[in-house]
């Protein structure tokens, strides 16, 4: 069974999540494994800033780069931990840059462009993980989201395995048992793992990761998905071509969305137009389904809002090295071997 195979393959990672805080001065104070809102108030005061003004840069001149750096973060925390190891590079292409999960990943340049900016004001200071971090809370505000406080401190990490990758990102056709398998591995919930699938509010996917299971071979009988929207299928099957699964073909994964962070994601899945099996896998839990269908009822994002600042804060905490631990790069795009 896939959730036994999953179960197999993951190690139980215990994650505490103490919240960090801000002093009356305004200087950090520790949080827990050396995180804080805050790091850089003293050695790199306009870290923060620095990386807003760039990713205004970037999102301005592409606006498909604002889901592509927040999809970024995700990779990067679930394999390894937040570490920035995504951005390693291996000769041999066995880094996780080279696993099939990262193969239409995009980000790599523009981490390193914020990264080069921030060397010119504070050299050997912040580190690529952080960068990635606060780059995906960007994003999700210049769509049209909240820009809520992140934690920093996190230190590169020096090891990058394609196993790593193929193993800890759970694939889009995975059903509600593993996903949640998954995410309890890395010491997150169902709310997490609910609130953050609402991500899916902006950008796009391609053909070739979802087409298969919802339109044309679901659980290899040769049809479509019988819970898939009969009136959305249609509208797909025009845009992604069977028998293909490197179609690289995108699709907008929420419909009349696609750059601003917002409630439609939740309506979409609650009227079953998900795009991914994962998606769809939300309505069959007790739990996850509640909160899709409140959601998709609510009149205001603000609990969704910030339901979505605390989910990334418990993700951004993952496996961190601090203190003495990984290193700070001067470039993120190191090679590995």
């Amino acid at each position: 069974m896939a959730s036994l195979g999953v179960l197999v393959r993951v190690m139980v990672i215990v994650v505490v999540t103490t919240a960090a805080v801000v002093d009356s001065s305004g200087l950090p104070l520790p949080g827990y494994d050396g995180l804080a809102i805050g790091f850089y108030k003293e050695k790199c005061p306009q870290a923060e800033d620095l990386v807003l003004a760039e990713m205004r840069e970037i999102v301005d001149e592409d606006r498909t780069l604002a889901p592509a750096l927040l999809r970024f973060m995700f990779h990067d925390c679930f394999v390894r931990g937040c570490d920035a190891s995504i951005m390693l590079v291996s000769r041999n292409q066995t880094g996780e840059r080279d696993a099939f999960p990262s193969y239409s990943l995009r980000g790599y340049e523009q981490i390193e462009k914020i990264k080069a900016k921030l060397e010119e004001e504070c050299p050997m200071t912040v580190s690529c993980a952080d960068i990635i971090v606060m780059a995906a809370r960007d994003a999700v505000f210049l769509s049209n989201g909240p820009r809520y406080d992140v934690e920093t401190g996190r230190r590169d990490g020096k090891v990058s395995f394609q196993f790593d990758a193929n193993n800890d990102l759970s694939p889009p056709n995975s059903n509600i048992v593993d996903l949640k398998i998954y995410f309890s591995v890395k010491g997150l919930g169902w709310k997490d793992l609910v609130v953050l699938s609402g991500s899916h509010t902006i950008g796009t996917a391609r053909c070739g990761t979802f087409a298969g299971d919802r339109l044309y071979n679901y659980s290899g009988k040769g049809m479509q998905d019988p819970s898939l929207n009969k009136m959305y299928a249609p509208e797909l099957r025009k845009a992604c071509v069977p028998g293909d699964p490197t179609d690289p073909t995108t699709v907008v994964m929420d419909p009349g969305s696609q750059y601003t962070f917002d409630l439609s994601y939740y309506r979409a899945v609650y009227n079953n137009m998900g795009l991914f099996l994962s998606d769809q896998a939300l309505l069959d839990d007790k739990w996850t389904r509640e909160y899709v269908a409140r959601m998709a009822a609510a009149e205001s994002p603000d609990e969704y809002f910030r339901d979505y600042a605390e989910a990334m804060t418990n993700m951004g905490r993952l496996e961190v090295l601090t203190g003495e631990n990984g290193e700070i790069r001067r470039v993120c795009s190191a090679y590995v071997d």
